[in-house]
């Protein structure tokens, strides 16, 4: 019999991504397979807090297991910004060229470029809490190159690599990427557990 677990999100391409990762061992529900439509807020100050924030709501009101992720870029010279507000760093609207836009520009004339993508993971089994976190370091460019991928990934180079990810393709970035080390982090542990 599998697992149930809810996976507090409804973006498709993730949910297929970790089912595809956890194999037959776990049925992952989206929150529109549970009628959750409520936008949950996420109103942390951290990714470890917006994620707990999703999960917990889940956890409260539809009294399943479930994991959330929060992902942000932090960029060394702006001081680990944007972050937790990569989402909405150019104001609410979610616009990722606006948002690039506005990292290029804050970067313009620095030469320390250091960045990283970071994500985390919480989860609940029974009430209890678990965390897990994928980091891959990188910088970012002066300007955007490539089309594949979403968000800051025109202007992101990772380690050992010459391209960013929107060059580099989704197979290479889903290899590499800090979703899939934190994901890979939560399919080992939940494929030891048996609840």
């Amino acid at each position: 019999m599998n697992n149930q677990l809810v996976f507090a999100t409804n973006n498709r391409h993730k949910l297929e991504e970790v089912s595809a990762m956890l194999a037959n061992k776990h049925q992952i529900l989206s929150l529109k397979d549970i009628q959750c439509n409520e936008d949950i807020p996420e109103t942390g100050t951290t990714l470890e807090e917006n994620a707990l924030i999703k999960a917990q709501y889940v956890y409260q009101h539809y009294n399943m297991n479930c994991f959330a992720d929060d992902t942000g870029l932090e960029v060394e010279a702006l001081n680990g910004a944007p972050g937790v507000y990569s989402a909405r760093y150019a104001g609410e609207g979610h616009d990722s060229v606006a948002n690039m836009k506005k990292l290029l520009s804050e970067l313009e004339g620095k030469e320390n470029r250091k960045a990283r993508f970071r994500t985390v993971i919480a989860l609940i089994i029974d009430g209890k809490v678990y965390q897990f976190e994928g980091i891959v370091n990188g910088h970012i460019t002066t300007s955007k190159h490539g089309t594949e991928g979403f968000g800051y990934d025109p202007v992101f180079v990772p380690e050992g690599y010459e391209q960013t990810f929107a060059e580099l393709g989704n197979e290479i970035k889903n290899q590499i990427s800090h979703r899939a080390r934190a994901v890979k982090a939560l399919v080992e542990f939940l494929n030891k557990q048996s609840y």
